[in-house]
């Protein structure tokens, strides 16, 4: 069986009549991420947050999620990410991911502004201060450096994204978020049961390669573009996204400050452009 995915017998109802068979479902189950950090001698352990995810890629999940909440800038301050062990048992917990980090990196953990508990359905529902966002990424370092895009670019990528989702295949129960190249290629593809947790696991899955550079692609959302979407795309310098739902109004506004060209409802023949849309040109 497929990490990330279990069977269930269900019983089907269909024109008056009821069938016994199997389902695929999409695991959902708590991961908590352990922050390990301090000098060589004073090392700290602490229980940074819990959240309710897709089995599957935690590594990329809690390097990304570091990442976008400002408490990292780069892979290499990073020492290792691993699943820790359950309490007094000694035994591998697949439910806990540590992440340790180089002992010279300085954590300063008084500047969040919120204890970490994030649910599958809304992440950080609690934050909704764009000036926290300024502290950690600058508006002028995230607008697109590429040249004007025609309309037809887009137009394709939702079937593309639907196309190499595994385990949406199976479960239809998972949201996606796909890095796409200039050439309408995916570069990465991540899923979870929780928005957030795609686009971390895709932004961690992109530090950890070393090799991605944010500027030169496209990030789409298999859902709605809400507010925390485009703060972890404008950390991640992220200048063009789309989403095949609708935006929030404050995604919006965020997109608008940080000069990211926001597109939402996209379909096989058309969308919306909520903001900066100069970089696009309409196919003649």
């Amino acid at each position: 069986m497929q990490k990330g995915i279990s069977e269930k017998e269900i019983t089907k109802y269909r024109n008056n009549q009821t069938q016994v068979t199997t389902d695929f479902l999409a695991i959902e189950e708590p991961l908590e991420i352990k922050l390990i950090y301090g000098d060589a001698e004073n090392r700290t352990t602490k229980s940074l947050s819990v959240t309710m995810r897709t089995p599957g890629n935690d590594e990329e999940l809690a390097i990304g999620f570091l990442f976008t909440e400002g408490l990292i800038q780069h892979y290499h301050q990073i020492d290792k990410v691993a699943h820790g062990n359950r309490p007094f048992l000694g035994l591998v917990d697949e439910n806990i991911i540590e992440v340790t980090l180089n002992p010279s990196l300085l954590l300063d953990l008084s500047k969040l502004e919120r204890n970490f508990y994030t649910t599958s359905s809304c992440g950080v529902c609690g934050k909704s201060s764009i000036d926290a966002i300024r502290t950690v990424a600058a508006p002028e370092s995230v607008k697109s450096k590429s040249a004007l895009i025609n309309s037809s670019f887009f137009t394709s990528l939702p079937h593309q994204l639907r196309e190499a989702q595994e385990v949406f295949d199976r479960t239809g129960g998972l949201h996606a978020a796909a890095l796409f190249n200039t050439n309408k290629e995916i570069v990465l593809l991540r899923e979870d049961v929780g928005r957030h947790n795609a686009l971390d696991k895709l932004i961690g899955a992109g530090m950890a390669s070393k090799n991605v550079n944010w500027h030169e692609h496209v990030l789409l959302l298999s859902g709605r573009a809400s507010f925390e979407l485009i703060q972890k795309a404008a950390m991640a310098k992220i200048p063009i996204v789309c989403a095949v739902g609708a935006p929030s109004s404050l995604a919006v506004e965020l997109a608008q400050e940080f000069s990211i060209t926001l597109i939402g409802f996209l379909k096989e023949d058309r969308f919306n452009i909520y903001t900066h849309p100069e970089i696009i040109i309409a196919d003649l």
